[in-house]
């Protein structure tokens, strides 16, 4: 394996701000017929503001810069080699905004995606594979995706122009439907999925991860069976079931979105690892109960009587009843839930939003998500393809990150658009994470997961200094980011994070 510190090492991150909006029209070509830009693909009537943005984000790096404005200019053959295997890993989370927003304040644009392939096909010069990749919570409809996305016909036009296979993957093993009220991932409501076609690998951490100091086993992790969670953080094991594709990626190139996170503050490239992950119950979101008995689950003093009550009686039937993952438990679970929906729940409205809101770990207490992230940007960098933790990085990793529409507020599920027209790029993931941060106008040094990563003793993140992260811009004003006292974009955090994760005005 090729030492890839120096790679790694490179803390330049460009940033490039242009139109607030989306291309429409799939395939998603290029609005200009740029020197390097393939004459057998389309041109666009209507501006691409994604495809100038990640053009714009690789021209400021410096890739390949002695081809740049000629039909050479070839930017990513710094990161890819031919007959590599390059893996796109966007932030699929949803396929639908449940209230009603911006869907594409939830989930990477198409368009990003689109721009990232055609620089990745001609890197790899035709010899290679190219893969589209994530695994999104298990209430995504993934068809329904690709319809709202059309992202197919960015795999049809390599189809059809280059003989050129882009398979688009779910990795996820099930999924269930939302339904009106329904969402509940009841036994019968479940849907089995093929998975990973190239399997999983089951890695253990160990010692090494972030949970090592962790006594309380208390946990609860994406899924009802709260002890399928527990008994892969326990007694020495710190276990994360990883996607197979993922893990043979030469190149991962992720591609989150610029937006906040209600359990560890914002997705970005680290949280954005949750994607590579096939059993999402291996991954502990939160300890259950108050702080003053050693749970992260909600604040103190934020529940009281009935919404207390209430939360105990939700926990104990899921416990009871939907963890057991059978038809029976379901079926008893919906007895008792179905009175509740219809003749409590409406007169306990404003009491049910407040226990969502902030249960279920949704806040800056959170001591354990943000463990996760951290094992997940090991993972992501140190395992090889088998799954083994090496000690030198595996793969390179590029990204990307869509912030053309942001998402704030009651992110990551339900945020309110923000329209900002930036794209951010760079070579290592805690860097870009870090320079993002700042942009949306957050202290990073409220965010454990990257301070954790910053003094890691066991897995370097080549980060010495976060003050030694460059920014580079078309825009002056970002130029400078990690040197300025600047809020910047001022994004409105999440209701569990108000008054704690923002960086105050200047007086």
């Amino acid at each position: 394996m090729k030492d890839l510190s120096q790679y790694f090492s490179n803390l330049s991150v460009a940033i490039y701000q242009g139109e607030k909006d989306y291309l429409v029209v799939p395939p998603y070509d290029a609005s200009e017929r740029y020197p390097e830009y393939d004459g057998r693909l389309g041109i666009s009537r209507m501006q691409n503001p994604a495809y100038e943005g990640v053009r714009g984000t690789l021209h400021l790096l410096g890739l390949d810069e002695k081809h740049y404005g000629s039909a050479d200019w070839n930017p990513l053959s710094e990161i890819i080699t031919p007959g590599e295997t390059v893996v796109v890993k966007p932030n699929f989370v949803l396929s639908d905004h449940y209230k009603g927003g911006n869907l594409f304040s939830i989930i990477t644009h198409p368009s990003v995606i689109r721009a990232i392939v055609d620089y990745a096909y001609r890197a790899l010069n035709g010899n290679g594979r190219i893969i589209i990749a994530d695994t999104p919570q298990m209430d995504c409809d993934f068809q329904e995706l690709l319809e709202r996305t059309h992202l197919g016909s960015i795999s049809e036009l390599y189809r059809t122009k280059f003989g050129f296979d882009i398979p688009i993957r779910d990795l996820r093993n099930f999924w269930f439907k939302y339904k009106d009220e329904n969402y509940v991932a009841s036994q019968e409501n479940r849907k089995e999925l093929p998975g990973d076609p190239e399997g999983s690998a089951l890695i253990n951490l160990g010692g090494k991860s972030a949970f090592d100091t962790v006594a309380n086993t208390n946990f609860y992790g994406a899924d009802y069976n709260r002890d399928e969670t527990i008994a892969h953080h326990t007694q020495g094991r710190q276990e994360y079931m990883v996607s197979r594709t993922i893990l043979g990626a030469d190149v991962l190139i992720s591609v989150p979105k610029l937006k906040v996170h209600k359990k560890v503050g914002a997705t970005l490239n680290a949280k954005g690892l949750v994607g590579t992950i096939t059993n999402k119950n291996y991954l502990v979101h939160y300890t259950l109960g108050p702080p003053e008995k050693g749970g992260d689950q909600y604040p103190p003093d934020i529940l009281r009587g009935k919404a207390k009550f209430i939360m105990k009686v939700q926990r104990f039937l899921s416990d009871a009843l939907l963890s057991k993952k059978n038809k029976l438990g379901s079926r008893l679970f919906r007895l008792a839930y179905e009175p509740y929906r219809i003749f409590i729940k409406p007169i306990l409205r404003r009491t049910t939003e407040n226990i969502s809101l902030f249960d279920g770990g949704n806040w800056h207490g959170n001591d354990s998500a943000w463990r996760m992230v951290s094992d997940l940007m090991k993972i992501s960098i140190y395992a090889d393809k088998n799954g083994v933790m090496k000690e030198t990085p595996q793969r390179k990793v590029f990204s990307i990150v869509d912030g053309i529409i942001g998402g704030e507020g009651n992110g990551p599920l339900f945020p309110d658009e923000r329209k900002v027209g930036l794209i951010i790029s760079g070579f290592n993931h805690l860097a870009v994470d870090i320079a993002a941060i700042r942009l949306m106008g957050f202290d990073w040094q409220k965010l454990p997961w990257i301070s954790n990563l910053l003094d890691d003793k066991n897995f370097e993140f080549f980060v010495p200094d976060p003050e030694d992260v460059s920014t580079v811009s078309n825009k002056n004003e970002m130029s400078d980011v990690m040197h300025s006292d600047s809020p910047f974009l001022s994004f409105a955090p999440h209701p569990g994070w108000v008054g704690h994760l923002e960086i105050k005005r200047p007086s």
